[in-house]
This record gives C-alpha cells, sequence and structure tokens, in this order.
C-alpha cells in the first residue's frame, strides 16, 4: 500500500480532520503542562488541610501522568518515523514461504515497528493490501502492541523481573497471538473475515501503482499524523489516570484485597478493567503498577496481556477491516487465553 492511501486509510479509521485533531493536540498538550505545573506549584505546600481521599487521588493521578508522558511522546515519535520513512516493501520479501513461519516472523515484526495498538490497525489493513493472508495480519495485530520495544521498555519500568510479570507478558502475547492467527487459518475462506467494504479496497489497491510522497508533502503528513496520535494519546493517558485515582481512592480497600487475592477473581477483574479502560499500552503498566501490591500477578499479567490485544476502542477500530462474527471469534479466543495464562501464573506465583 502506497504511504499516501497508508494516510488516507488511517485518516479513514480516526475519523478526525488534520484541524480536529491540531486542536485535540493542543487541548491535550494544555491539559498536560496544567497537571504538570499544579504538581510542581503544590510540591512545597502542607496537604494536611485536604482529605485524606482528595489527596491520594490528585497524588496517584498526576503521578502516573507524568510518568508515562515521556514514553508517550518517544512511541509517536517512532511510529511516525517508521510510518514515513521506513519502506514496507523489503517487509513482503524477507518473510518465509512456510504459513506457520511467516505468522510467526510477522509477531515478531512488531520489534521492528513500534507503535500502540491504534497505530497497528492501518499498518495491519495495509499488509493485507499487500498481500500478507488475514490470519497473518491478525497475528501481528494482536503481538505487535505487547512487542514493540516501548511496550516492553514501560514494562520492565514499572515491574522490573518482579513476579514474572513481564516474561509473562511477552511469553503470553507471543503464544495467543499465534494461536489466534494459527485458528484462523484453518478457515477455508479468509477473504470472507474482512468486511466487504475493506474488501473491495483491497482490490483496488492491488491494481494501484506505487506513487513516492515528495518530501515536502510527506514531512507535512507527518506533522499531522503526530498531531493526531498526540492528540488520541493524551486525553486517554489523562483519563486512564483519573481512572486509576478514582478506582483507588473510591472502592473499599477490603472489596479490592479481596478481588485482588483470590486467584480467579482478581484475573476476571481485572480482565474486564482493561477491555473498559481501553488504555495504550505504551502506558498501560504505569495505570496498573497502582494495583500491584493489592492484586495478584496472574491478574495484573491477564491486564496487561487482554488489554493491549483487546479493548472497547480496538474492537471498535478492527470492525473497519473484519466482520462482526470474525471478531467476536477473536475477542472470545484472546479472552479465553488471556484468563489461561492469569491462572497460570498465579498458580506459579
Amino acid at each position: 500500500m502506497t504511504r499516501e492511501l497508508t494516510t488516507r486509510v488511517s485518516g479513514a479509521v480516526s475519523g478526525r480532520s488534520p484541524r480536529f485533531a491540531i486542536r485535540g493536540l493542543i487541548v491535550g498538550a494544555v491539559i498536560g503542562a496544567a497537571l504538570l505545573a499544579v504538581r510542581v506549584a503544590t510540591s512545597g505546600w502542607d496537604a494536611a488541610g485536604l482529605p485524606d481521599r482528595v489527596r491520594d487521588f490528585a497524588t496517584l493521578s498526576i503521578s502516573v501522568v507524568i510518568e508515562s508522558l515521556p514514553f508517550v511522546f518517544l512511541g509517536i515519535v517512532i511510529s511516525i518515523v517508521v510510518r514515513f520513512w521506513v519502506p514496507d516493501r523489503w517487509l513482503v520479501r524477507v518473510m518465509p514461504r512456510t504459513p506457520w513461519l511467516r505468522r510467526v516472523t510477522i509477531s515478531l515484526v512488531g520489534v521492528l515497528l513500534p507503535v500502540c495498538e491504534c497505530g497497528n490497525v492501518p499498518l495491519a489493513r495495509g499488509f493485507i493490501m499487500k498481500g500478507f493472508s488475514v490470519p497473518e495480519a491478525m497475528t501481528f495485530l494482536l503481538a505487535a502492541p505487547i512487542l514493540n520495544p516501548v511496550t516492553i521498555i514501560t514494562t520492565y519500568q514499572a515491574f522490573g523481573w518482579n513476579d514474572g510479570i513481564l516474561i509473562g507478558r511477552i511469553a503470553g502475547g507471543f503464544v495467543i497471538a499465534n494461536l489466534v492467527g494459527w485458528l484462523f487459518s484453518r478457515h477455508p475462506q479468509p477473504e470472507l473475515l474482512l468486511t466487504p467494504r475493506f474488501e473491495v479496497a483491497c482490490r483496488l489497491e492491488a491494481a494501484e501503482p506505487d506513487a513516492a510522497l515528495a518530501p515536502g508533502v510527506k514531512l507535512r503528513r507527518a506533522v499531522g499524523a503526530f498531531a493526531e496520535e498526540t492528540s488520541t494519546m493524551l486525553p486517554a493517558l489523562i483519563v486512564g489516570s483519573a481512572i486509576a485515582g478514582a478506582i483507588q481512592v473510591g472502592l473499599s480497600r477490603d472489596l479490592l484485597v479481596t478481588l485482588g487475592s483470590n486467584p480467579i477473581w482478581s484475573v476476571l477483574a481485572l480482565m474486564v478493567l482493561a477491555f473498559v479502560i481501553a488504555i495504550c499500552s505504551n502506558v498501560d503498566a504505569f495505570f496498573i503498577l497502582a494495583f500491584g501490591s493489592t492484586f495478584l500477578p496472574g491478574g495484573i499479567v491477564a491486564f496487561l496481556t487482554f488489554g493491549a490485544m483487546v479493548d472497547v476502542k480496538m474492537v471498535t477500530l478492527m470492525r473497519t477491516t473484519f466482520t462482526t462474527g470474525a471478531l467476536v471469534r477473536l475477542v472470545a479466543v484472546v479472552a479465553l487465553a488471556s484468563l489461561a495464562l492469569g491462572f497460570g501464573v498465579n498458580l506459579l506465583a
């Protein structure tokens, strides 16, 4: 797929105009700067007069935002560089011919394409248009958010080697992605897993010659893409951090301890939370770090694995490419595999 078409597909998925993206970037930057200013200005204040819950909420929420911001920007910058300046043809040429080995290989491409799960949707669409099979694109789509270096670094920064959380996330994500790819490769007609509209787009793309963007046009579109990605990530990060703080101070500590100490309910509870909150895989480790002392390691691994592959936001984006039936089956397989992974980690912990 040409870079120009990639940009059009990305714009269609996001549904945002460049002007809207720039406004969102400005609003997100202002909110982030305001939070940073509040944190700096109030660092020496005596907070004894504030209620404990308010103080705890502000401390937790703002700390998560400030700690995560550098990694968010790093991930966005790298994704833009890869998207606009790294050729994509070589990916097809270096792939093995054996189907299962191709899926294993493409699941590791995320190491070279460190974008969050949102950015992986247009990349996966591009891979299909370039000739990759639907199961191969699914394998990439599920593995890349976990195996990309930014996610691995942030998970290590949050948990280190403690309780096998980092290893469980990396190994679990790799195995689950390839399991999904293998299961869907058994489908007799994988093209039926695609929406009719996208299948038509694939046929049209096959008939279009590749076209290189002029350097000036490429730079302008890169700046626009950066604004769009940032305007998407910053609000999600801020809202997610606030929800983390609210949950920590709003829920009963006894309830959290009861759920978190149960090897079954801890996994289920955090998987539901991961699906609903839909936070970026590049920073979700910092979000769940606040629950590290309350929930068992298996629940945290399930959160980090399931949420990076499937959440409300991702399901909406993937619906532009895959049929409803395909998505239901995909979500069911990922959920069951994540449950098994979480239970297994709890047994070993």
